[in-house]
C-alpha cells in the first residue's frame, strides 16, 4: 500500500486516540445528532471553536430542536446570535429550521442533494452534513482540510485541492475522516510551524519532503479593503436610548442597533439623524472592520430628549443595553459611552 492510500487509515486511527471532545460531536458509540451537526457547521463558519463553544451550548439549551427553532421568534433569533458576525447565517438558520419542520417533519435531509436546496446550505456545509450527520461519502473541505491536503499534495488551487480530497476520502467513516482532518489542521498541521514530527501523516506529505511545508498552501495577495465613515447616534432620555431595527436586507440586516446615518466615503457629520436635537459631536471614533471594507464612526450624542417617540425606534434601558442583543460595532460604541459616564 502505498504512502498515499494509507492516509485514511493512519489519520482516522490517529482520531480514536486524539479526537477533540466538542459539545457537537457524538461521543465513540453515540449516533450524531444531525441538529447540532448542521448548528455547528453554521456557527463555525468564519468563527473560532473558542468562541463558538459557549455560544452553542447557550443555542441549544434554548433552542435544542428544529421545532424548537422553526418556532423562535427572528428578533430573539438574532438577539442570541449577536457577536458572531456575519448575521445572514442566523437568518438562514431560522429559515433553514422552518422549511425543515414544514416539509421534512422537523428531520433533516440526509443527502448531499437535498440539503444544498435549503437556506444557507451551500457545498460545503452539505458536504460536511451529509458526511458527519449521516455518515455519507461526501468530500469536506473546510479551511484546516485545504491546508492538509495542499501540503500533502504540495498543490495549490481550490479545484486541485478538491480533487485530492476526494482521492483520499474513505467510503467508510467519512465523516470521522473530515472530522480528523479538521483536528489534525487545528492541533498540528497549522499555518505557521506546523507540527511535522507528531504528524501521523508526515511520511506521505510532498510539502514536507521540500522543507518548506508552511509555503502550502500559496497565498494571494490581500485586496486592500475601502474605508468608509459614518455618524453613530446617541438619543437618551430618561436613562433609556434610542435603539433602531436595521433595514432586514443588507448588513446586519434586522438588527437592534443605535440609528446611523450614511456610511459614505468621507464624514457624513449629522446627516441622517434620527430626531432634531442639540447634538455634540464628541472627540472620539468607532473603527470597525468588516469582511470587505473597514468603517470609522463618529458618536454623536442628545440627552434628556423630551420627544414622545421616534418613528420606528425603541427606547431602551442604558443600563440593559448588553440584553439587547447588538452586534459587536454598537457594542464598541456602548462601551465608549460607559466609560465616559463612569
Amino acid at each position: 500500500m502505498d504512502a498515499k492510500r494509507r492516509i485514511a487509515p493512519l489519520l482516522l486511527d490517529w482520531y480514536d486516540r486524539h479526537r477533540r471532545d466538542l459539545p457537537w460531536r457524538a461521543r465513540p458509540g453515540e449516533a450524531p445528532d444531525p441538529y447540532r451537526v448542521w448548528l455547528s457547521e453554521v456557527m463555525l463558519q468564519q468563527t473560532t471553536v473558542a468562541t463558538v463553544r459557549p455560544r452553542f451550548e447557550a443555542w441549544v439549551a434554548r433552542w435544542p430542536t428544529f421545532d424548537a427553532l422553526a418556532a423562535a421568534d427572528e428578533a430573539d433569533v438574532m438577539g442570541q446570535w449577536a457577536g458572531l458576525g456575519y448575521y445572514a447565517r442566523a437568518r438562514n438558520l431560522l429559515k433553514a429550521a422552518r422549511v425543515i419542520a414544514a416539509d421534512h417533519g422537523g428531520r433533516l435531509p440526509d443527502t448531499e442533494a437535498v440539503l444544498r436546496a435549503l437556506p444557507g446550505f451551500g457545498d460545503y456545509t452539505a458536504a460536511a452534513v451529509a458526511a458527519i450527520a449521516f455518515g455519507r461519502r461526501a468530500v469536506v473541505v473546510d479551511a484546516n482540510v485545504e491546508r492538509v491536503v495542499a501540503r500533502l499534495f504540495a498543490t495549490s488551487g481550490k479545484a486541485a485541492i478538491r480533487a485530492a480530497t476526494g482521492a483520499i476520502t474513505p467510503d467508510a467513516r467519512a465523516g470521522d475522516f473530515a472530522q480528523a482532518m479538521m483536528d489534525l489542521g487545528s492541533a498540528i498541521c497549522r499555518p505557521r510551524r506546523p507540527q511535522c514530527l507528531l504528524c501521523p501523516i508526515a511520511s506521505g506529505c510532498e510539502a514536507r519532503a521540500t522543507g518548506a511545508p508552511e509555503a502550502f498552501p500559496a497565498k494571494k495577495p490581500k485586496a486592500a479593503r475601502p474605508h468608509r465613515y459614518g455618524t453613530l447616534f446617541w438619543l437618551e432620555r430618561g436613562g433609556e436610548v434610542l435603539l433602531v431595527r436595521r433595514p432586514e436586507e443588507g448588513l446586519l440586516g434586522g438588527m437592534r442597533a443605535l440609528p446611523t446615518g450614511p456610511w459614505a466615503d468621507a464624514p457624513p457629520g449629522l446627516a441622517g439623524a434620527p430626531a432634531a436635537a442639540d447634538w455634540l459631536l464628541l472627540n472620539t471614533r468607532v473603527e470597525h472592520g468588516f469582511t470587505h471594507f473597514t468603517i470609522d464612526l463618529a458618536l454623536a450624542v442628545a440627552r434628556d430628549h423630551h420627544a414622545v417617540d421616534v418613528d420606528g425606534g425603541e427606547w431602551w434601558p442604558v443600563a440593559r443595553l448588553d440584553a439587547a442583543g447588538l452586534p459587536t460595532l454598537f457594542l464598541k460604541a456602548v462601551r465608549m459611552m460607559r466609560e465616559r459616564a463612569g
